[in-house]
Order: structure tokens, then C-alpha cells, then sequence
């Protein structure tokens, strides 16, 4: 069995959902402890008990200290299984979070799985779903996962109501290390959401972005989406990408803020990453360490700067894969990682 520190670092969820989704795929019992000590609410909230409660029910776990609150975890995992499953977050916990804890977890299985998500879409302090659909999935998808996702509804803060659904297929190949060296993209895309909020505000944070592009080689492509959600909420995702990187911002609205600092949260997030000559951006770094760490040699790529969470993964990782290692050169605004697996 292995131990992990929950308070560890940035002594997050992440810990958690990184800790039990290795235990799953690679068939190892855990015990975590002083889950999120650290924060001002400590131990399980709702989101991370579902993730655990997902992850138990694919591969028939035994598992003690599931329930709201606890400090302290033991999950042994058995056989995946494949199927349909469906589960209520219950609140606007974000869905994405716990779809990349599936994710990771069922790497390696055997026959196809199917999940569908009700909850939140586009939640502070996680990754919204564009960024999960347009940056995350398809660097994974060009490592070799077979995943596809489908929003069936937003959801966002505090009733949620959101919808989701992920397919993934079995791969019967080992995952190919990246390469992202050399990154210059000429466009941007990107994707206003909307929540029962008027259009005009969509129409000042494109504003805001162009105003920003001014006299910059690079041309942006901006979307808009309308949608009737339990909650209002609006947000914008930006994401460039190619064989070599991805980067994506994202910026979302909340009560007092106005349209235009939404809006320019993202552009300037993710123009500071290319003109820094960064392949990934600080999140993606983190959140597809796991899957360089399951890779077949070694990837590179360049990050503006190294967050709590990359090095607390990297941390978790190594409890798992004590022969995984990265090293970092720095340079002027960019961090060269190698990573050999």
C-alpha cells in the first residue's frame, strides 16, 4: 500500500483525484491522509466524494473513509468494467475535475466506457469545458487516447444543472511522448459562453480582445454561445494549438466585474504564453504530467512558469513511479521541461 500526504504542497484536491485515479489504473492500494488540510473547508467536499464514488464503483473498490468531511482515505481497487454510468455531482462542482480523474484512471481499460455528468460546466478555480474540450482532450488524443465529450448543457454557479458525457475507448498501444519545441501560432479561437445574460455583453468582450490585437501578428477567432442555464454565468476560452503545443486561457465573469476585465484576463493570459515562446500553458503542464509519466520516452516542452500543482504532481507521481523524472532549464520568461518516463 501506498501513503500519501494529502497536505503535501499546494495540499489540494488535486493530490486526491491524481492519487486515486494511479491507484486505479495501476492496480495499487492507497491510504491518503490529511485530505486538504490546508484549506479553509477541509477534507472531502462533494465534488472529490463523487470522483471517489465513480472511481470505486468502475473498479469494484474497497474503500474506507468515503463521506463528507473525512480527513482520511483508504481505496483498494479491483477489476475495471466497462458500461454506461450516470451520477449527480449535486451542486456546480465542476465536471470537468472529475472527468479527468476518470480519464486517468482508465487509461488501460478493456472495453469502452461511457460516463454522462450533471453539474458544473464552467466552475471558478477548474478547468472550463472549452478548455477541457479544445486544449486538454486533443493533446491526449494526439498521445494516443481515443476520448470523445459532449456538453449537453452549461452549468454554473451555485445551482449547476449542468450536463456531460465522455466516451473513451480502449488503446491497445503505449502513449507517445509530445515534442512541443517550437510553437508560433499565427490564430487564436476562441468561445464566449453565456448564461441568461444579454448579448451585448458578448459583444464588449470581443471588443475588449480586438483592441488588444492591435499591431499584434496574430489573428483571433471569436464564438459565441447563448444558452438558458439555472444560474446566470459567462465566461471566455482561448486556446491556440498544433503538432508542437497548445495553450489556452480562460477568464470567468462573476457579479461586479465588468465584461471588459473578463475578457482581457484571457487575451493578455495567453498572449504573455506565446510571445514567452511557451509550447504549453502553466495548467496543461500539470494537468498532462500524468500521462508524459505513462509515456513511452521522453517529451519536451517549454512553460512560462511552474505552478504548485505541476510540482505537487510531480511529487504524487513519483510515489507511484519512483524512476520518472523531468528536469528544468530555465531561460528569459520560460522554463524548458524534459521528462524521461
Amino acid at each position: 500500500m501506498i501513503k500519501i500526504d494529502g497536505s503535501y504542497g499546494e495540499g489540494g484536491g488535486q493530490i486526491l483525484r491524481t492519487a486515486v485515479s494511479l491507484s486505479v489504473l495501476t492496480n495499487t492500494p492507497i491510504m491518503v491522509t490529511h485530505i486538504r488540510a490546508n484549506r479553509s473547508n477541509p477534507g472531502l467536499r462533494p465534488q472529490h466524494l463523487l470522483a471517489l464514488t465513480i472511481m470505486r464503483q468502475l473498479s469494484n473498490a474497497e474503500t474506507k473513509g468515503l463521506k463528507i468531511g473525512s480527513s482520511e482515505i483508504s481505496f483498494h481497487p479491483n477489476n475495471i468494467r466497462g458500461g454506461s454510468f450516470e451520477f449527480d455531482i449535486g451542486t456546480a462542482g465542476s465536471m470537468v475535475l472529475v472527468f479527468q480523474t476518470i480519464l486517468l484512471g482508465l487509461l488501460k481499460i478493456r472495453k469502452p466506457v461511457k460516463i454522462r455528468l450533471h453539474g458544473g460546466s464552467d466552475v471558478k478555480w477548474s478547468p472550463s469545458w472549452d478548455y477541457f474540450n479544445e486544449v486538454f482532450l486533443p493533446v491526449l488524443e494526439q498521445m494516443g487516447m481515443s476520448v470523445s465529450a459532449q456538453l449537453i448543457k452549461r452549468g454554473y454557479y451555485p445551482k449547476g444543472g449542468g450536463e456531460a458525457e465522455i466516451n473513451i475507448e480502449p488503446i491497445n498501444n503505449d502513449l507517445s511522448p509530445i515534442t512541443f519545441d517550437v510553437f508560433q501560432p499565427k490564430h487564436i479561437d476562441g468561445r464566449i459562453h453565456l448564461g441568461n445574460l444579454p448579448d451585448h455583453i458578448a459583444k464588449r468582450m470581443k471588443h475588449a480582445v480586438s483592441k488588444k490585437l492591435v499591431n499584434k501578428d496574430v489573428q483571433c477567432t471569436i464564438r459565441t454561445q447563448q444558452a438558458t442555464s439555472l444560474s446566470p454565468g459567462v465566461g471566455l476560452t482561448l486556446w491556440a494549438r498544433s503538432q508542437t503545443g497548445a495553450v489556452g486561457a480562460v477568464s470567468l465573469g462573476e457579479k461586479g466585474l465588468p465584461a471588459e476585465t473578463v475578457a482581457c484576463n484571457a487575451i493578455d493570459s495567453i498572449l504573455t504564453d506565446l510571445q514567452q515562446n511557451a509550447t504549453v500553458d502553466g495548467c496543461l503542464s500539470d494537468q498532462i504530467l500524468p500521462y508524459i509519466a505513462l509515456s513511452k520516452g521522453r517529451s519536451v516542452f517549454y512553460v512560462r512558469r511552474l505552478t504548485d500543482h505541476f510540482t505537487t504532481n510531480l511529487w504524487v507521481l513519483k510515489q507511484f513511479f519512483p524512476k520518472f523524472s523531468c528536469s528544468f532549464t530555465e531561460n528569459t520568461g520560460v522554463v524548458k521541461v524534459r521528462c524521461e518516463s
